[in-house]
């Protein structure tokens, strides 16, 4: 995305916000396609778009939690916990 500022004269800032993006082709069956003209008013291109975002949102956060299971894994002490807070309070008589 890349924002251009445009000066009518000193008290107007016009913001033009330009949008970049590709276009994909979705293959659907005839029957479905069918069934989707019923509901003309539905603008399909946002539904696909906000399906397609959800997925990789769902993708991303799978990933995020492997590489935090990850660091979980390495990050486990070498002893019992329980051993540890034991040795602490005998060691405080």
């Amino acid at each position: 995305m890349s924002i251009h500022y445009i000066y009518n004269n000193v008290y107007t800032l016009l913001i033009i916000v330009i949008t970049l993006s590709v276009k994909i082709t979705v293959r659907v069956p005839k029957e479905l396609k069918k069934r989707m003209e019923k509901y003309r008013y539905i603008n399909w291109s946002e539904v696909i778009r906000r399906a397609i975002e959800a997925k990789i949102r769902e993708e991303e956060i799978k990933r995020a939690i492997e590489i935090m299971d990850e660091i979980a894994s390495k990050a486990k002490p070498s002893r019992d916990t329980s051993e540890i807070i034991r040795e602490f309070r005998d060691s405080r008589k």
